[in-house]
Order: C-alpha cells, then structure tokens, then sequence
C-alpha cells in the first residue's frame, strides 16, 4: 500500500501500459487539483457575493478577462516547458530535461517582472475602455493590482506544477494544490468576513495561498534527482533551449493572449447590459469553469502523453490513446453536464441570495450546456497535436473560433435582436455566439486532427534530433 502511494508521487512513464489506463491515472489527480484551482475564484466570488453584495461579485468577475490577458506570458512558457519536459522525459534525455527545466525558472522570473510593470500601467485605462461601470471600477483596479503585483506565486505554480505534469506527476502538484486552496478559502474568509477587507480581501487571500503552492512546487522538483538535475548552471538562459520552450509555447500564448482580447471586447458588450446581467455572467462563467475542468484535464493528460510517446518513437501508441483519450473526455463531459442542467439554480444560489439573478444565470447556462461535450473532443484532440511538437494548428482553430466566430456573432446577434421591448438587444445572443463558437471549434479540430500534419511535424523533428 505504501509502494502505491509513493507511486502516485513519482514520475510516471506513460510509453509502457494500457493507454486510457495511463491517461485515467494521470487525469484523475490532475482532475482533482484542476477542481482546487478553481476553486480559488470561485471562493472569491461567493464570499464577496455572500459578504459584500451583487456588486462586488460583478467586480470580481469585470476584472477576469484583463487578468487573463496579462498572464499570457505564463501559459506560453509553462505549454512549452510541458511539451518539451515530456519530449524529453519519454527519450531518456537527462541533459537536456535538465535544461530545460532551469531555462523555464528564469523565464519565468523574466516574464513575472514585465507583468508587475505593465499592470501598473494598463490596469486603469483597460477597465475605463470596457465600460466598467462607475459603481464596481474601483473595487476591480484594487483586485487587479494586488493580484498583479503578488503574480509571483501563480507564474511560479503554474510553471512549475506544469514540468511536473510534463514529468507525469500530477499527484504532488494536486496535493500542493490542495493545501493552498484550503489556506485560501480560510484567508478569503479571515480577511472579508472578519477584517472587513473587501474586495481586496479575497484578492490578498489568494496570491498568499498561490506562493504556498509555488514554494512546495519546487521542494518537490528539487528532490527528483533520479530523472533531472535542478543546478544553477542549468538556470543560465541558452538561446537553444530557450527558443525552444518560447517556439513551442508562444503558439499557446498567442491564442491565450487573441482569446483574451477576444474576451474583453465581449465584456465591453456584457457591460452594456448593466450589473446585474454582468453578476449573471460572473456566475456562469464561475460554474462554466468547473464544467470545463474535465475537458483542460484530458487535454494536458493527452499533451502528456503525445508528448512522451512522440519521444519515444511509438506513433501507433499515440493515435490508439488519441481514440481512448477523447472517448473518456466525452462521455466524462456529457454526464457533468447533466447534473449541471439537473442541480442548475442550487448551484446559481450558492452565489448570491437574488432570485432574478439566480433564474438569469440558470437560463444563460443552459443556453451552453451541449458545447461542453464539444468542447471535450476540441481539448483532447489538440492535446495530442500540442504533445507531437504541433502547436500552431489549435492555435490557428482557436484563433478563428474565438475570433473570427465567437465575437463577429455576438455583435451581430445583439444588434440583430434590438426593439422597443430589448433597446440594448436581447441578452441570450452572448451565450448563443459562445455556444456556436464551440461546436464549429470542434468540427475544425477534428477535422485538422485527422488530415495528419502532427504526425508528419513529430516524424521530422525525431528523425533531426537522431541525425543530429
């Protein structure tokens, strides 16, 4: 029994062994963790809603899609870091893990600097540019600085929690994880409910827990001496092995930083709709992240796999786990979204006390509730096409998803449906763009998944390495 759970805190080989077997095993934990991360704005949303008013809630959730696009220098760094970790994992690559790794800490003190600086800039004049109304505006700069400033600990969880994942260590990142969410639940707690802190509160509360996370990230890393070596030699940034982790993941972060964009100039269109419709959207997106959690969880347990099979030379293994992989994320997905239409208004409750706004987020939520399973085959199917070293085309499908799709029709939808009895246009159209977004998302992946070019991408960059 001991064996086992020392097992589960090791890195796992995802080359050998049934395939949907590997993927379970490393989503499950990852799974768990990706519920406790989310946890934290979700936390933050009740206890303000709760202890604060409506209004709070509408800045806390006003204040995602800026935070969102300032961090996309991190979710570049830790795709790439992902990516390659596990590449070299799966060809027994000492070295170069070794590289990469401490390549990956200093971009991301590098990346965790240009943030500090550019939010105490930005922060002000985006918000102004969105509309925000006047009544929430101060309380979202406030939460926006604090978590900007204190980025630190999320960049460094993230990065790190990521090369675990790459590694195949889900289960110590979830544990860390764990500890943090609970510091923060009882932080968000402490600081509004008995400091009367406001906002501000849940905003301190949560880069405190996040540096928690981060610190116990790297204890862990710096006790896997069997697989990598965490030297400050290998922290000195090499052009190779940094443009690599920047190639591989600046894809990633392109599409997070489109989508970002994409999604304020949404929130300039929510806005216009007034608080209470923008409380109901915080709420939706609140509930919107823990039903998207199983599809992000099969997607990153498929990268990693891609990525170590790719690194190993077995491709068959690679589209045998593609079919299983995707087959669990669906009917994962469809079955949450079933509890979630079931239990839909005990959810919206737990939010705020509002019967209006409970009813509003019910129906918007169900409005969306089909592209989930979408959704499931769009994460897992470009996890794979991420793990073979072929980022570019799921950047490409979510660029004109978001884009080129989601945004034109909610516009468009919106001004379509203005009259006397909705001057501002009906409400819905948002949802409706975000709902036909998401399924021709997964129609193109599928689509691009099958026409093979991943394959071709990972065949060439294994035979260079070999000649190399």
């Amino acid at each position: 029994m001991l064996e086992k759970i020392k097992g589960l805190f090791g890195a796992t080989d995802m080359t050998v062994g049934t395939p949907w077997k590997k993927i379970v095993a490393f989503t499950a934990p990852m799974l768990i963790g990706n519920i406790a991360q989310q946890l934290y704005s979700t936390v933050d949303s009740i206890v303000v809603g709760k202890y604060v008013g409506d209004n709070a809630l509408s800045a806390v959730g006003s204040a995602a899609p800026i935070l969102n696009l300032l961090l996309v220098l991190f979710v570049g760094i830790s795709m790439g870091a992902g990516i390659l970790v596990s590449q070299h994992f799966g060809a027994r690559q000492r070295e170069e893990l070794s590289k990469t790794i401490g390549n990956c800490i200093t971009l991301t003190a590098i990346a965790t600097l240009i943030i500090m600086g550019l939010s105490l800039v930005v922060t002000r004049p985006l918000l102004e540019m969105l509309k925000t109304p006047d009544s929430i505006i101060d309380w979202c700069h406030s939460y926006l600085l604090i978590l900007f400033l204190g980025s630190v600990g999320s960049a460094y969880y993230n990065i790190l929690g990521g090369i675990l994942r790459g590694l195949g260590d889900a289960f110590s990142s979830l544990v860390f994880l764990l500890v943090a969410t609970v510091i923060n639940i009882v932080l968000d707690i402490l600081f509004v409910a008995g400091f009367d802190m406001g906002v501000a509160g849940v905003a301190w509360a949560t880069i405190i827990a996040q540096a928690v996370s981060a610190v116990l990230c790297f204890l862990r890393l710096l006790k896997l001496t069997d697989v990598f070596d965490l030297k400050p030699k290998y922290m000195k940034l090499e052009k190779k092995v940094s443009m690599g982790v920047i190639r591989l993941g600046l894809p990633s972060g392109l599409t997070q930083a489109i989508m970002s964009l994409a999604m304020v100039l949404v929130q300039s269109l929510t806005n216009s709709f007034g608080e209470q419709f923008i409380a109901a959207n915080v709420i939706v997106m609140r509930v919107d992240g823990f039903a998207m959690l199983p599809n992000f969880s099969f997607g990153t347990a498929m990268t990693t796999y891609a990525g170590q099979n790719v690194g190993a030379g077995k491709y068959d293994r690679v589209t045998k786990g593609a079919k299983q992989g995707t087959i669990l994320a669906v009917l994962t997905s469809t079955f949450l979204t079933g509890l979630i239409l079931i239990f839909g208004k005990g959810l919206m409750g737990i939010f705020t006390d509002t019967k209006e706004l409970v009813e509003l987020s019910r129906n918007m939520m169900g409005i969306i509730a089909a592209g989930y399973i979408a959704m499931a085959v769009t994460q897992s199917l470009s996890g794979v096409m991420r793990g073979a070293g072929d980022t570019l085309t799921p950047m490409w499908i979510s660029i004109v998803q978001t884009v080129v799709i989601r945004v034109p029709i909610a516009y468009g939808l919106v001004y379509l449906s203005k009259s006397a009895e909705y001057p501002q246009g009906r409400q819905e159209c948002i949802f409706i763009s975000l709902l036909i977004s998401w399924l021709m998302g997964a129609g193109l992946t599928t689509l691009f998944y099958f026409k093979g070019n991943w394959k071709k991408k990972a065949m060439g960059r294994i035979a260079a390495k070999t000649e190399a």
